[in-house]
């Protein structure tokens, strides 16, 4: 008797129980953490609700999935960024923190999918249409979330030029503030 597929588009639902074991409601067996991983790696979505309130505890679960990987060493949120993410939580930008960090993970992605395309296609990467404006798109993206400020200098970020001080660096400090206000002030017109 042959089994029939799950249906992918919707999420993998997995139901903690008491015990807090989690059960995949899909292949009727209990599940880790590191197997949650792995299907959401895969592509899968996934929803883990508790069995007995029914409340979604998606969020505190792909949270300690990350805290685990971070705590082995699979660090790839810099010390910088994790700061700032505490300090949103305290501040007024934080209700533009999600949207933003939204934005730039679907700007990385787009990033990283048109690279592969290109990459596919067997172009040397200086010459990959599209290259530069990716190459800008990560420069921002790297700019925004460490601030510009007192970070090392990495692959596809642009190189400090010699004898630059911190008063431009400042000075685009004070421009990525004032366009973040700007942006909660008509987020919070809607």
């Amino acid at each position: 008797m042959s089994k029939t597929r799950p249906d992918t588009s919707e999420p993998l639902l997995i139901k903690r129980y008491a015990s807090r074991r989690l059960y995949n409601t899909e292949t009727s067996d209990y599940v880790t953490l590191e197997d949650i991983a792995g299907f959401i790696r895969a592509g899968r979505e996934v929803q883990i609700v508790d069995l007995k309130s029914g409340d979604d505890l998606t969020r505190q679960y792909l949270l300690q999935i990350i805290a685990e990987h971070e705590s082995r060493g699979d660090t790839i949120l810099p010390i910088a960024v994790l700061t700032d993410l505490v300090r949103s939580y305290t501040n007024q930008a934080g209700s533009v923190v999600p949207d933003f960090l939204t934005m730039s993970f679907e700007m990385l992605q787009q990033g990283q999918s048109k690279m592969v395309e290109n990459m596919t296609a067997m172009n040397p990467m200086s010459k990959m249409p599209g290259f530069e404006a990716m190459r800008a798109q990560q420069d921002a993206f790297l700019k925004a979330m460490t601030g510009g400020l007192g970070k090392p200098w990495a692959p596809g970020t642009t190189a400090p030029k010699a004898g630059e001080d911190e008063t431009s660096a400042s000075g685009e400090l004070d421009d990525i503030k004032r366009q973040l206000a700007e942006l909660q002030s008509k987020l919070s017109k809607m």
